[in-house]
């Protein structure tokens, strides 16, 4: 190889880096500027929590059951919950719009709403 050949190859590389980097950034910063998590009991609306900011919350049920919530780093997850299966507390964490998470015995519903469009059409797992 030459010495033309490295200088290509280097700069090739660093275009690269620099392409992968900034859309990176540019996605962060489109992730969550947004959105909020919409919590619904029972159908009906029990609060909406923006995902810029950190909070977690103990959502406390007529019947004693309850379910703690959590948004952190643009991010929504139940961490804790009263029910016996604990589907809810294992179900991934969401962050992008119409995302959900569902505690069907407590009859919770966490919706991912954003009000700018999203690149995501959709997600499976």
């Amino acid at each position: 190889m030459k010495k033309n050949d490295y200088y290509l190859i280097i700069g090739i590389l660093l275009v690269t880096g620099i392409v992968v980097l900034t859309s990176n950034l540019i996605s962060r910063n489109n992730s969550g500027s947004a959105a909020a998590a919409v919590v619904t009991i029972d159908g009906e609306e029990y609060g909406r929590f923006p995902l810029d900011k950190d909070v977690t919350e103990r959502i406390e049920l007529s019947d004693g059951a309850y379910n703690v919530i959590s948004i952190h780093d643009g991010i929504c997850e139940i961490k804790e919950a009263s029910c016996r299966d604990q589907i809810c507390v294992h179900h991934m964490k969401v962050q992008y719009d119409g995302q959900t998470i569902v505690c069907l015995p407590n009859k919770l519903v966490v919706t991912i709403e954003n009000s700018d469009e999203d690149d995501i059409d959709g997600a499976t797992h």
